[in-house]
């Protein structure tokens, strides 16, 4: 049987367990108490430990298509992205929540695509939807498709994660307390540059 990674399991296994295995022990001895709620794409070029040079137990990590997040729903439904949500602010108790959209995003892109109503996809086109209103906004300004209007619907979708956050009991009031913070990044693969979102001046801006 064709097994993918397997020599990646090895070299974890024998190579890098054993470099960090005090670290894992301690893990498990104090339990997890990560630094932020990292919320990002499932696109296979985003690497979260790597961008960020986080170590092993720093980012609860949430990926899905388009680093979206749903508005708060108080129903009896399955929701996993809130759960997570739910999770990192009220359990884990994080400092942070980072959004991190990318330039190039296959979701953002979707969006103005006619996706045929089939039951292959029945749940990606369900998911997509929550982009309607930024696809709405973006278009007023780039009324032509082209990078332009993708590049804006892809910030404009991580301010939107922003204002969706806020609609989560836990999330409003730990930052209205002021011990939670929420930070917009977008990250430009093709520069290895993250610009992240400055409210004061309705823009994104280098963060390093």
């Amino acid at each position: 049987m064709d097994i993918p990674f397997i020599e990646g399991l090895r070299k974890f296994k024998y190579m890098k367990f054993k470099e960090n295995e005090d670290i894992y022990k301690k893990l498990i001895k104090e339990g997890q108490h990560p630094k932020a709620l990292f919320i990002t794409c499932s696109d296979s070029r985003i690497h979260p430990d790597q961008i960020t040079g986080a170590d092993i137990g720093d980012l609860f990590i949430v990926r899905n298509i388009g680093n979206m997040v749903p508005p708060f729903k108080p129903d009896n439904e399955f929701h996993g992205v809130a759960a997570a949500v739910e999770y990192a602010v009220s359990v884990l108790n994080v400092p942070d929540i980072i959004i991190c959209g990318h330039s190039h995003c296959g979701a953002c892109e979707a969006l103005y695509k006619d996706l045929p109503d089939d039951t292959e996809i029945i749940h990606v086109k369900k998911w997509l939807s929550l982009g309607e209103t930024v696809k709405k906004i973006a278009l007023k300004q780039f009324p032509e498709k082209g990078r332009k209007l993708l590049e804006l619907t892809e910030k404009l979708n991580i301010i939107q994660q922003l204002e969706n956050l806020l609609s989560y009991p836990g999330v409003k009031k730990k930052v209205e307390e002021g011990s939670l913070r929420l930070h917009g990044w977008y990250y430009i693969i093709e520069k290895g540059e993250v610009l992240y979102y400055d409210a004061e001046k309705s823009d994104f801006v280098p963060l390093a």
